[in-house]
């Protein structure tokens, strides 16, 4: 008896009807990713952790750090928006490669002159070389995985967030307190410059990054694709965007005060916080790993995409929303790291579902353009938070009152993104308005009937 091939058993996959999955190329290309938004991460969060120290060297207020952090996002949507809309034209090679490389040109200014138009200058760039990096690495992931083994990878590319900063806490923490604030920058751009050269020989576009029409039947020959402008006002599309709009504020505000609040506020020494910070990287690590099992699990039980992918970011983002809202107010210490991390951990399953949402109601042929716009829009808290909270720290009573304005500022618009996920997010219904094969919305709806 002829096996069949996996095309045949998998006709939902896509990529040409004759590939044979390549498992160790696929992995290593994980791999290499994943070591990308770690240093991606480490490059955010290294101003966070180094608030301190430069704020007391330059003698700059709670504002003009806020300036300084939220500079990072100038060009950060803009960049993401115009590379996902030229992604088709590229290749991924070149585009991880470049950015890559500008990563370690960005830190060298403040090497040399260290004031803020050099912090400035820096952030600026480093935003607009990092703007399309999730999307596109995440693009150039899906390109080695057909769509019904994507749920472990988009994890695994995801949580090299979780990861760059739990490397970065207690490592950038060391560098800064042995050598400086500087030491980090430039430790940061040997690393970006090493992977770049590594990346150059080793990553490719793998055989999943097109769409492939059906050799028979209805639709032979044609590749399937749909106007952007009913591609981004679906409910999917938007609902996913409230969800990463959500996360990312938190993000954004865990990145740029969360160290300087542990410090300040809380009176914990700079092991103490990178330990804290650390802890919470971790929760978001453990729930990132989780995310592809869940995701697995409510399929195989029936599940709608909207309940077993759109749900779990919706209720991620409300909960940290919630705890976001109370720790402030909590006395207890023990209980108040414990909502801290919550709050700062907790929405990081939004990230990877978010991406898998919009993938299921998008034709792979346009889901680089389609990722840049999403992660343009839903990142822009990044410009946001980290200014409007000097701001608050600046014109309130006190610092207390001030972190207290902002926390539950960022409580509100993280309850308010997360249940518009929860109720917008509808893959199947979507993919069927569309015209799109509802078996793009999750591996239920791919499964065939039984006899």
């Amino acid at each position: 008896m002829v096996k069949p091939s996996r095309s045949a058993s998998h006709p939902q996959t896509a990529g040409p009807p004759d590939v044979d999955f390549d498992r160790r190329r696929a992995w290593l290309i994980t791999a290499l990713i994943v070591t990308f938004m770690v240093m991606n991460y480490a490059d955010k969060s290294v101003l966070g952790l180094a608030a301190v120290p430069i704020m007391k060297d330059l003698g700059i207020s709670n504002s003009t750090y806020g300036v300084i952090s939220s500079s990072y996002s100038l060009l950060f949507s803009l960049s993401g928006l115009i590379v996902g809309l030229f992604s088709r034209r590229v290749t991924s090679r070149l585009l991880l490669f470049t950015m890559a490389a500008v990563w370690a040109v960005a830190q060298l200014p403040v090497l040399f002159v260290a004031t803020v138009p050099a912090l400035v200058a820096g952030r600026v760039l480093l935003g607009a070389a990092e703007g399309p990096a999730a999307p596109m690495s995440m693009h150039a992931l899906y390109t080695w995985f057909p769509e019904d083994r994507r749920g472990l990878p988009s994890a695994l590319q995801i949580s090299g967030a979780a990861l760059g900063t739990l490397v970065a806490a207690p490592v950038v923490t060391w560098l800064i307190s042995a050598f400086g604030w500087r030491s980090a920058f430039a430790a940061l751009a040997a690393a970006s410059a090493a992977w770049s050269l590594l990346w150059w020989k080793a990553g490719h576009d793998g055989p999943y990054g097109q769409d492939h029409p059906p050799a028979h039947g209805p639709g032979a020959g044609q590749t399937a694709r749909v106007p952007y402008r009913r591609l981004l006002v679906n409910g999917t599309v938007l609902g996913s965007i409230a969800g990463a709009f959500g996360a990312s504020w938190a993000l954004a505000l865990s990145q740029a005060w969360l160290p300087v609040y542990l410090r300040t506020q809380l009176g914990m020494p700079p092991g103490g916080a990178a330990a804290l910070i650390s802890g919470v990287s971790a929760l978001s690590f453990i729930l990132l790993l989780a995310v592809s099992p869940l995701v697995d699990a409510l399929s195989r039980r029936g599940l709608s995409s909207r309940w077993s992918r759109g749900a779990p970011q919706g209720i991620a983002v409300a909960v940290a929303g919630l705890a976001m809202a109370v720790f402030p107010f909590v006395q207890a210490r023990a209980l108040l790291l414990v909502l801290v991390a919550v709050a700062f951990g907790a929405h990081s399953i939004a990230f990877p579902l978010h991406y898998m949402t919009t993938a299921a109601v998008t034709p792979s042929a346009q889901r680089g353009a389609v990722f840049g716009i999403v992660a343009a829009t839903g990142t822009l808290p990044g410009l946001i938070a980290p200014y409007l909270t000097g701001r608050l720290l600046d014109s309130a009573a006190s610092q207390s009152a001030g972190y207290t304005q902002a926390f539950l500022l960022s409580a509100a618009v993280m309850l308010i993104s997360g249940l518009i996920a929860l109720g917008a997010i509808r893959p199947e219904r979507d993919a069927r308005r569309l015209g799109l094969p509802t078996a793009a919305a999750g591996p239920a709806a791919q499964s065939p009937p039984s006899a």
